[in-house]
């Protein structure tokens, strides 16, 4: 996979980055961090400029670019910790419905959702899962005209600013995966802040009523389904934890040289200098790991493929805890507070390893990789 720029790519990443600077300052984020639902002026923004449109194939009115198109616009949102539903909509919806062989549900839904008239969120994990990816006690029923579902999910990543839910359940024995309105009958829905910014939803489905056609696949079709909306959300946090490791080290950088002690800069001390410079390295080291994810995209082999992934989900999550937590120690005292934004971008690190299989599942995963080769 090339990841050299071009000249176009080069302009769409700094409108993103121009767009993220007027649009999600800190005051906006922290606003729009308490309030439920989607903040329609701001997605739009953002969609107007391409961003909810990124991976969506021309033929369905998007801008079918490449994984490494998203890495690099991934980073720019990363640097505002740009909390809208960017991946959870944009990234891993769209990657499950254009992997899902489902024509009729492409059409309907990715040309407005790459307008931005349609936010998709998916919900896969239920209330006694962690790491696991498949549904169990979730389950659709075959009835007249369609499906009727009922369970359970929780942590469904941006759930209230979602208008389609992307719903899995247990069809015949066999995963299925089924788009439901956000306002269906029957459909309960609790909404709650994370620590990192985001907003989260637990839905809880009571006899739910879905035609025929909300069917977007089942089997093991479902299956690579959503293992493909996992593998590009993986690879879009890792570039968005980058972007944000990025700005974190510009933002301790710049109070070293201003804050003083003993009439001198605290960036002519050498054990301070010494730190940043290992900040820069594991920043560096994150940025790397984000094009491997983006080239494990290409592989068509499983497990190199999921080597790759996990790889660079450990070795981000590790550098973003560094980073954090440098960049909190640096700046002292006033490091802990709520008044500055550098505790914000700790808490979207740190959060980075518990998104789609934290630290202890991607190296279970590569423990049982290497043990069969």
């Amino acid at each position: 996979m090339d990841f050299t720029y071009n000249e176009e790519q080069s302009m769409f990443a700094d409108s993103v980055r121009r767009l993220v600077a007027d649009g999600f300052s800190f005051e906006q984020r922290r606003k729009r961090a308490k309030q439920q639902g989607l903040d329609k002026q701001a997605w739009q923004s953002l969609a107007d400029l391409g961003v909810a449109g990124l991976l969506v194939p021309a033929e369905y009115e998007g801008f079918g670019e490449s994984p490494s198109t998203l890495v690099l616009i991934q980073s720019e949102l990363g640097r505002g910790l740009v909390a809208e539903p960017v991946i959870p909509s944009a990234v891993m919806a769209t990657a499950l419905i254009l992997n899902s062989g489902n024509e009729q549900i492409k059409t309907d839904c990715l040309p407005a959702m790459a307008a931005g008239e349609m936010v998709c969120a998916l919900a896969y994990l239920e209330p006694d899962q962690r790491n696991q990816f498949a549904p169990v006690s979730t389950q659709a029923a075959a009835s007249t005209d369609g499906f009727v579902l009922n369970g359970k999910k929780k942590l469904v990543w941006q759930g209230s600013s979602a208008d389609k839910l992307i719903v899995s359940a247990v069809l015949n024995g066999e995963t299925a995966l089924l788009l439901v309105p956000a306002d269906a009958a029957g459909l309960a829905l609790q909404d709650y802040p994370t620590i990192d910014g985001y907003r989260c939803a637990n839905i809880q489905f009571d006899n739910v009523a879905v035609p025929a056609a909300a069917l977007i696949a089942k089997g093991k079709a479902a299956d690579q389904a959503i293992a493909m909306a996992i593998d590009y959300g993986i690879t879009a946090i890792c570039a968005h934890a980058a972007g944000a490791m990025e700005r974190l080290t510009e933002i301790t950088t710049d109070y070293l040289r201003t804050r003083q002690q003993f009439g001198r800069p605290l960036a002519d001390f050498q054990a301070l200098q010494h730190r940043l410079a290992d900040m820069l390295l594991h920043k560096e080291l994150a940025v790397s790991m984000a094009y491997v994810a983006a080239t494990a995209l290409g592989e068509t082999d499983p497990d190199e493929r999921n080597r790759l992934l996990s790889s660079a989900k450990v070795k981000v999550a590790e550098a973003g805890r560094f980073v954090g937590e440098s960049a909190v120690q640096m700046h002292g005292g006033i490091g802990m507070t709520d008044e500055l934004d550098v505790g914000d971008y700790f808490k979207r690190l740190r959060y980075t390893d518990f998104l789609l299989g934290d630290t202890d599942f991607h190296l279970s995963r590569l423990e049982a990789i290497f043990d069969r080769e």
